[in-house]
């Protein structure tokens, strides 16, 4: 089973881009019906990765990020290098997909996907708005087109 989930906020320009990935890909599905995928739109519950995760075979994550790079850049990164448990805290706003995936490994062991890909694109814009950029909007549809084959090759 694959498992593909898009994260972001959908009112804050270019962060929104793994969550209107995913949407995308869920259209696709729609027309390409698998039972080995599953897409989710997350959004900003970071919580709900490790429930969506569970039992997956192979799980790819899509998000924004902020480094410093060219717009568009896009990462693709083992899940491993990014795992990370959260600090100790009394909110759930804290607690981001790259600490589902360290609590997920610990405490569905075997039943956590072990192979995570995570699909990283350079934001142009995080304020607030509706729109992606141009670079952005490019680097996403690469990453959906690409997914898109993946998920073609699964149902064949």
């Amino acid at each position: 089973m694959l498992t593909i989930i898009g994260c972001g906020n959908l009112n804050r320009s270019d962060d929104a881009v793994g969550a209107i990935a995913s949407q995308r890909l869920q259209q696709f599905l729609t027309k390409h019906p698998s039972s080995e995928v599953r897409v989710y739109d997350l959004g900003t519950a970071g919580m709900e990765v490790m429930f969506q995760a569970k039992g997956a075979d192979e799980l790819i994550i899509i998000d924004a990020c902020s480094t410093g790079s060219e717009p568009g850049t896009i990462f693709q990164v083992p899940g491993k290098e990014l795992e990370e448990l959260p600090e100790p805290t009394y909110s759930l706003h804290d607690f981001r997909w790259h600490h589902a995936l360290a609590a997920g490994r610990k405490i569905f062991a075997e039943d956590f996907p072990e192979k995570i890909t995570v699909y990283l694109i350079e934001a142009a814009n995080l304020d607030f708005g509706w729109e992606l950029s141009s670079a952005v909007e490019q680097a996403a549809n690469q990453i959906v087109q690409k997914l898109e084959k993946q998920i073609e090759i699964l149902t064949q």
